[in-house]
């Protein structure tokens, strides 16, 4: 190798049997050792950096949905009303119509929600009530539902990539229930703006050789 001969001709100056070979061999294996740590250092520095910048971009991305999606919740509110108020059977053909079309809007309008993932809080009668994602509003016992599950949903709530938008309103089993016990809420699904590796961001990058 070409440190080998440079050794060599070191050897070969006078003086050279006073030169300690092993010291120079060991000291240039421990400024190796020092140099390769150092830039493993740099390259972990600079793949946390990374990583943390594409979390806050995502995280950027997904406030900026939430803020628009809580904006629009309340005309989903209304239009559900109106759907409420508007009887689908009603004789006169005018009022007909306009059920139909609010009906349609609002498929339109939860349709958009769904394909920018926002879904709604919707659980059925008898799931478990989970402070997480549902608000209690009142508890009353029942003889239908079990202690801890849901009676009633005064409102429905709205979560955008399992991140809570609002909370679904609820009446809650009180303790002392008899009905069949409570069922458990699915997963909540993922987030697509996260990228391959958001899941390891927190993570620190290993810079052992």
């Amino acid at each position: 190798r070409a440190d080998d001969g440079w050794i060599d001709l070191m050897v070969d100056e006078p003086g050279a049997e006073d030169f300690d070979i092993e010291a120079l061999i060991d000291q240039l294996r421990t400024e190796n050792d020092n140099l390769k740590d150092q830039a493993l250092r740099y390259a972990a520095e600079a793949e946390n950096t990374k990583r943390r910048a594409e979390r806050e971009m995502n995280d950027a991305k997904a406030y900026a949905i939430q803020r628009f999606a809580q904006d629009l919740l309340g005309v989903a509110d209304n239009l559900a009303r109106a759907i409420q108020a508007t009887p689908a059977d009603a004789a006169d053909p005018a009022v007909k119509n306009l059920a139909v079309g609010l009906e349609m809007t609002e498929k339109a309008l939860m349709s958009a929600f769904e394909r920018n993932g926002l879904k709604k809080i919707d659980p059925a009668k008898g799931a478990k009530f989970d402070p997480h994602v549902h608000q209690a509003m009142m508890e009353q016992p029942s003889d239908e539902v079990g202690a801890g599950g849901v009676i009633q949903v005064f409102q429905l709530g709205y979560e955008l990539f399992g991140r809570v938008v609002r909370p679904a309103m609820v009446v809650v089993a009180a303790k002392g229930s008899t009905g069949p016990a409570v069922n458990a809420e699915p997963a909540a699904p993922q987030n697509p703006y996260a990228s391959a590796n958001d899941g390891e961001a927190g993570e620190a990058v290993d810079t052992k050789a």
